[in-house]
């Protein structure tokens, strides 16, 4: 293909790399000052992010219009703004909080003693305590606790100003102990929990799809000093397309330690941010704070097929019928695709751990795994009913 094409130059658009990311680029874009007067329904600027009053919130949103209005510069914060919002006092009611509270450390306990749980997509192991999936333990524990804690007006709010309705929220609790150590900076799911080679294969239209699929959020359960670690963050750094490739560079790590903001919370502020905001938990320096924060995820409803299918069972039928045919590797491939899950989520993270990597292993490459070594179709049917098993809650 010759250099100066049409093609060549549409190709080099929509396929990026990680040469893609040019750091001055980055600097320039993100080298912005977040003014209170761009964003009326504000209180506050602290260190560049938006801050809102809880009280205010709930009063404003009686009316439909002030309603409207808020959940709007709310979704322009986040997509082209800086990109987080604080939330003074999104949980007013700090009993509920310290029975949440008590009620997940119960949880947290039971894991100790049974020797489960752990795991961390970009820290150490060990280095926190988190419980899986806490929004359905929490249900199935207490549904009268649960209804209390999720019937919060700003978690519905700020969610369906970013993801419209029909949302689905998941948690996982996670507390940083004393002498915990950072987290890597890094961007978050979707595509933040992928492989640079994976992301590659993606057009760079999906790169800036995948932010709006997804609402980050943490409510406190303790007051956060800054030294008790706080989440770093960089505002406006969601806006840099070729991101999900930046992050993992050195250059841009070394400048994210020296620019990153921190944000000390109350008992019951929150914190909601694009998933593509390089952000990542500070190093808890205290002696005596067990930091203790819900970490919210929710997704769009958008981000599902149109029917159901049992992929399990069509990839256990359609296994030996591979093992005869005389297809090309790239065929056996496409048919592989077509039937088996590609994805890793959702899954059972306590099952399921995102073991040597940032995602569990995917239907599709247990397939390919088998295939490739030409397992016996007993050998393959039990790891898929195990794999499968995996997944459940």
């Amino acid at each position: 293909m010759k250099t100066d094409s049409i093609a060549k130059r549409r190709s080099d658009r929509t396929w990026m790399t990680a040469e893609s990311c040019k750091l001055d680029d980055f600097v320039k874009l993100i080298a912005r000052e977040t003014s209170l007067s761009d964003y009326p329904l504000a209180s506050a600027v602290q260190s560049n992010v938006l801050v809102y009053e809880g009280d205010a919130v709930r009063a404003a949103a009686k009316d439909p219009d002030h309603r409207k209005a808020i959940m709007a510069e709310w979704a322009e914060a986040i997509y082209s703004g800086p990109g987080i919002l604080m939330f003074k006092n999104a949980f007013p009611d700090k009993a509920l909080l310290d029975a949440a509270t008590d009620t997940f450390n119960a949880m947290i306990r039971e894991q100790h003693e049974a020797k489960t749980g752990g795991g961390d997509h970009f820290a150490k192991p060990g280095a926190n305590d988190r419980i899986w999936n806490a929004l359905e333990k929490l249900c199935l524990r207490d549904p009268e606790l649960f209804a209390k804690y999720y019937s919060n007006e700003i978690v519905a709010l700020i969610s369906e100003s970013w993801l419209g309705t029909s949302y689905q929220i998941t948690s996982q609790l996670n507390v940083v102990n004393p002498g915990g150590e950072a987290q890597s900076v890094h961007r978050d799911y979707h595509m933040g929990f992928q492989t640079a080679a994976e992301i590659e294969r993606f057009p760079l239209h999906a790169h800036q799809l995948s932010p709006v699929l997804t609402l980050q959020g943490a409510v406190a359960h303790c007051d956060m000093p800054v030294e008790s670690g706080p989440t770093l963050y960089l505002p406006y750094s969601q806006n840099f397309v070729p991101g999900y490739f930046a992050w993992r560079k050195p250059e841009f790590k070394d400048y994210f330690d020296k620019n990153y903001i921190q944000l000390p919370l109350a008992k019951g502020d929150a914190v909601f941010l694009s998933p593509a905001l390089f952000h990542a938990a500070g190093h808890n320096r205290t002696k005596d704070v067990k930091r203790m924060a819900n970490l919210l995820q929710v997704s769009s409803a958008y981000g599902r097929a149109m029917e159901s299918m049992d992929r399990a069972a069509m990839s256990a039928i359609l296994y030996p019928t591979l093992r005869k045919m005389k297809l090309s590797a790239g065929e056996i491939s496409n048919a592989v695709a077509a039937c088996a899950e590609g994805y890793a989520f959702p899954t059972n993270l306590d099952r399921d751990p995102p073991i040597g990597g940032l995602a569990p292993q995917t239907q599709q490459q247990l397939m390919a795994k088998a295939l490739a070594e030409n397992w016996e179709t007993e050998v393959f049917t039990a790891a898929l009913k195990k794999h499968s098993w995996r997944r459940l809650t």
